[in-house]
């Protein structure tokens, strides 16, 4: 399998949808998920694809900032992969390419959250350095 992890650009949208709605805990409108993505792509926002040649297989985003307790950052966003290639060695891959990414564009650390109950990808996310160093809260309104 020769992957392939290629930017995402604002017009091409339709394109992640169906594999963001793999991800959602609820389910979210396409309609709404578009118009979200409008808005994250003029916010430092930088959206992926990962690519099996032609077909697109998985989706992320990343976020660059600078935080006070970091520096220049990366937030690593919304990774999906799709079902029949997950187990695949996939994520080690994509990983490889974030740290070369933040390493080249010397960001000072990587972050990124996880959903409390998705315990098979705290132990990968672990596996490759990464620490749990806090929370996430959320107040919906």
């Amino acid at each position: 399998m020769e992957l392939s992890f290629n930017r995402i650009l604002k017009g091409e949208i339709d394109l992640i949808i169906p594999l963001i709605q793999q991800l959602a805990i609820t389910s979210i409108s396409a309609e709404i998920l578009k118009e979200r993505f409008n808005q994250m792509f003029s916010q430092n926002y930088t959206c992926y694809g990962i690519f099996d040649e032609n077909e697109i297989i998985g989706v992320f985003g990343i976020w660059e900032m600078t935080r006070h307790y970091a520096g220049k950052m990366y937030e690593v966003d919304h990774i999906v992969i799709a079902e029949e290639y997950r187990g695949k060695g996939i994520g080690k891959q994509l990983f490889s390419f974030i740290d070369e990414l933040a390493r080249k564009n010397k960001a000072a650390t990587v972050e990124l959250n996880t959903y409390v109950e998705n315990f098979r990808s705290h132990k990968f996310y672990m596996n490759e350095g990464y620490v749990i160093r806090g929370y996430h809260f959320q107040k919906k309104y």
